[in-house]
């Protein structure tokens, strides 16, 4: 571990030099965080997502840099064999049988790519979408202990709702027989309608503990001061999916910031879950959205047998990025 930390600090300027380099926030909209080998690598959505997906680079979660194995600070480049033109929009990173995996949202469709570098470049061999009879963004690939794989993922029409259906070992498209609902918004914090649009739910990210499948879920237009996190629970990776009645776990009176939302859950290297959001820049401006983390944590419920998931703001991030 700690050849691994002094291999990535000799890529970097020596702390006399870091003193002048210029340290500001980071600025990435549907964050997500892949951990390997010591490293935690950061993708997301740009304020203006037509290149494809930067990645940072961090030891502690807290400062991050440009990778120098980067194409100008890119994972994935549009043109540079991948798919799509425009929207590129919130991207997963995985790793299956040695190679890195990541699959995103271009043009309004979802596509994967592979590389053997968690930095990239992810490439694909045929520059394509996944087969879809419909728009479909927000992709989340699950991987069961049976070995069996289900991507989450969200689908356009009367408003955003979360579907699943398994996924093919070839990872070739979904296994459309297996198609099904999980979550809509339904009212309440899901649909305050402050923003004229139809019901969205988004973002979906799943983990299982303790024989439990957990699905967070965004709801609301981003621009939305009131977009924020939830979660549903259920037996089966398939559903049906119960709403905790304590929702949302992540909002603006619980962070102080508007527009909390769209994120993806990860452990750290001590085995600890944390949850990577982004905010609206400001209590008056929505863009550029700005990259945050916060701590979860497990409280059994007497009644139910099953844990209840909390923030814990006492291991509340703020990321930096150093130029």
């Amino acid at each position: 571990m700690i050849f691994l930390i002094l291999v990535f600090a000799l890529q970097y300027p020596s702390s006399m030099a870091i003193s002048k380099q210029k340290v500001g926030p980071v600025y990435l909209a549907d964050p997500t965080i892949f951990y390997s080998n010591g490293l935690y690598f950061l993708y997301g959505t740009e304020l203006t997502p037509e290149k494809g997906f930067p990645v940072l680079v961090s030891t502690d979660l807290k400062e991050w840099r440009t990778s120098p194995k980067t194409t100008n600070g890119y994972a994935l480049l549009k043109g540079a064999k991948t798919f799509g033109t425009t929207g590129f929009w919130a991207p997963q990173v995985f790793s299956y049988k040695n190679k890195y995996y990541m699959l995103y949202t271009a043009n309004e469709h979802i596509a994967i790519a592979e590389s053997n570098s968690t930095t990239g470049p992810f490439t694909q061999k045929k520059m394509c979408a996944l087969p879809g009879k419909t728009k479909q963004i927000d992709p989340f690939l699950f991987f069961d202990e049976d070995g069996k794989k289900y991507l989450y993922h969200v689908r356009l029409g009367g408003g955003n709702n979360i579907f699943v259906a398994e996924f093919k070992d070839d990872f070739s498209g979904i296994k459309e027989e297996t198609l099904k609902k999980c979550i809509s918004a339904e009212g309440g914090w899901e649909d305050t309608k402050r923003i004229a649009a139809p019901p969205i739910a988004e973002g979906p990210t799943v983990i299982k503990h303790k024989g439990t499948y957990y699905l967070f879920y965004s709801c609301n237009d981003f621009r939305n001061i009131d977009y924020a996190v939830g979660y549903a629970t259920s037996r089966t990776p398939l559903g049906p999916w119960t709403k905790n009645p304590k929702n949302p776990i992540i909002d603006r009176t619980k962070i102080g910031k508007n527009g909390t939302g769209h994120g993806d859950v990860f452990k750290d290297r001590k085995g600890n879950y944390f949850y990577v959001f982004h905010s609206h820049n400001s209590q008056t401006n929505v863009l550029p959205r700005q990259t945050f983390i916060v701590g979860l944590k497990f409280i059994r419920n007497a009644q139910t047998k099953i844990d209840e998931i909390v923030i814990d703001k006492n291991r509340m991030i703020t990321p930096v990025k150093r130029d």
